[in-house]
């Protein structure tokens, strides 16, 4: 098989887990719940006997699901076969597939096929889903097979650049930061370049699916849809079979890193030259986060990486004038580029946090840190300083924009105060769901999963929160009912999440509380409100943090699942 042997046993294995069953569920009836929102969003109670209101909810049904899966499979697909990879290099074990008979195209394509498998099949079985919308009326069966065969494309593209990514760089925070930056990175300069020279936008219009996916959306406007959407599928096709070439041929160049090299060189003697020993501080952890090359010499690649992303905001920003329309009629377009640096930003800092502790879990430094001196409050916060010590320019660029908003008279003063007593709740958040992640799960993929999983889907339900409710427009309250029992369903998946491995009252509680103040938070900004989306966001998050923190630096083993009896 082409593939190899790597993917026929992900294939054999795969389905034998109860999770992949759980997959396929859960995320077809996610998307019959999005369909009876939208359904009560659009029609509330009443009798619906006119033909051409079921065709147009057809039609925003399916406008939803196409954006929502293109989304899904992207982020799922860029995300498992980085962390896939990035595994097998933490826990030293590519090595010894290295000196295997298997041949380099059976370990680029086995762990690339391998890892898209689960994202195949969430394509999969949404089609179901799409045909009963097509029975709906509104939608043409062409229309869905397009959408499907983009989302195939982009998960295909999308997979094979996180796989390059995680044979070329060494350390996992590099490897999925490269890998989130690289994303948004690339289309942006497909979008940036199609405004600056419209000319360009018949070759690098196909290689952005977010674009063919709305020209499909759009038969009208748009009657070459199919041409738009095959071309699309065919860019994105070559553009993966490129990316999975070049992995091909640097596999063995980049393998065994550079880093395993001067170890192993060290350890034969073969290296004379010795460094001076340095001084560490009186907490160890927080000195070595910080003072030492943790996680690999590139790391300043991905923050001037991000800089040029939000150099690149501020400049379309700058030329946009202050009257402009909204962005999907509700955010502005400087709210629109603060939200997309805010919410990159709070994803590296997830990212940051998990992987500080799943390395330290694969690669066994963690069970020598436990029988140290070092206490679980210094662990703790020392993880917590040294994660935001290494994302502070990362951290800093939402805020600057704000302060540049503001001082030019766009934003108001007393707005800016509350945006950064949000935002940086929000931080903290983001940097204690990771930690807590990493120490909850044992598995260094399910931790990551798990936490840029809980972030998405947290911060992709606020947007899809959003859009219901404008479109609710003055028949919000009957709707209510709905929306509760729609964001009870996210209390529930959060929670099970949060309280994975230990139970405990005050996750649950945060869990519970936590969509419900974040719904607010929702409602409130569409009103116009400000002091209060504030308080209720630092109230709602402050808390979910402080519910985290506290098992982990006064019940640590607790915390890591450990018993007296795991301790001897």
């Amino acid at each position: 098989m082409l593939a190899g042997p790597l993917f026929v046993r992900e294939t054999l294995t795969a389905p034998r887990q109860f999770r992949h069953f759980l997959f396929r569920a859960g995320y077809l009836g996610a998307l019959f719940v999005l369909m009876y929102t939208a359904a009560q969003v659009t029609f509330g109670w009443q009798i619906v006997r006119n033909i051409s209101d079921i065709a147009r909810f057809g039609e925003l049904t399916f406008q939803i699901f196409s954006l929502v899966q293109l989304t899904l499979t992207l982020f799922f697909a860029v995300l498992f076969s980085a962390g896939n990879v990035a595994q097998e290099k933490d826990r030293r074990t590519l090595l010894m597939l290295l000196v295997t008979d298997l041949r380099d195209s059976e370990l680029v394509l086995g762990k690339l096929c391998a890892s898209l498998l689960l994202p195949v099949v969430l394509v999969g079985v949404s089609v179901p889903a799409f045909v009963f919308v097509y029975w709906l009326g509104g939608v043409s069966l062409d229309q869905i097979g397009w959408v499907v065969g983009i989302s195939l494309a982009a998960a295909f593209a999308g997979g094979a650049w996180g796989t390059l990514v995680a044979y070329w760089r060494e350390k996992t925070f590099q490897t999925l930061a490269i890998c989130l930056i690289g994303v948004v990175l690339f289309l942006a300069t497909i979008e940036g370049a199609i405004v600056l020279t419209p000319a360009t936008a018949t070759v690098l219009g196909p290689l952005n699916p977010f674009r063919a996916v709305l020209t499909v959306l759009d038969p009208f406007n748009a009657p070459d849809y199919g041409r738009a959407a095959l071309g699309c599928i065919g860019a994105l096709s070559l553009l993966g079979i490129g990316l999975t070439a070049a992995t091909i041929l640097q596999l063995r160049l980049w393998n065994p890193s550079r880093m395993v090299t001067e170890m192993k060189s060290q350890e034969e003697g073969e290296s004379e030259r010795t460094r001076s020993a340095r001084a560490v501080w009186e907490h160890p952890v927080i000195w070595r986060e910080m003072r030492t090359r943790a996680y690999g010499r590139k790391v300043v690649l991905i923050k001037l990486a991000y800089l040029v992303l939000a150099i690149a905001a501020f400049a379309v920003i700058g030329q946009t004038p202050v009257d402009a329309a909204l962005v999907l009629g509700m955010v502005p377009p400087s709210g629109c580029a603060f939200v997309g640096l805010g919410l990159l930003a709070l994803l590296l800092v997830n990212t940051q946090a998990v992987t500080s502790l799943t390395s330290e879990r694969d690669a066994n430094t963690l069970e020598l840190l436990l029988v140290t001196e070092v206490t679980p409050r210094e662990f703790v916060y020392g993880k917590l300083g040294g994660i935001l010590y290494n994302t502070k320019e990362v951290i800093a660029a939402p805020l600057v924009f704000m302060l540049w908003q503001t001082a030019i008279g766009h934003w108001t003063w007393e707005h800016a105060l509350y945006l950064t007593a949000g935002y940086a709740v929000l931080v903290l958040f983001s940097a204690m769901l990771g930690l807590h992640f990493g120490l909850t799960y044992g598995y260094s993929r399910q931790a990551i999963a798990n936490s840029l999983a809980t972030m998405f889907f947290l911060f992709g339900g606020i947007f899809i929160c959003m859009l219901l409710i404008v479109q609710a427009r003055s028949s919000f309250a009957v709707q209510l009912p709905n929306f509760i029992v729609f964001i009870l369903g996210g209390s529930l998946g959060l929670g099970a999440a949060l309280t994975h491995r230990n139970p405990s009252p005050a996750l649950w509680l945060a869990a519970s509380m936590l969509p419900f103040c974040t719904f607010y938070v929702i409602t409130s900004y569409l009103l116009g409100q400000t002091l209060g989306v504030c308080l209720f966001i630092c109230a709602a998050y402050g808390f979910t943090t402080i519910a985290m923190l506290v098992p982990a630096v006064s019940e640590f083993d607790i915390a890591l699942g450990r018993s007296a009896q795991d301790r001897g």
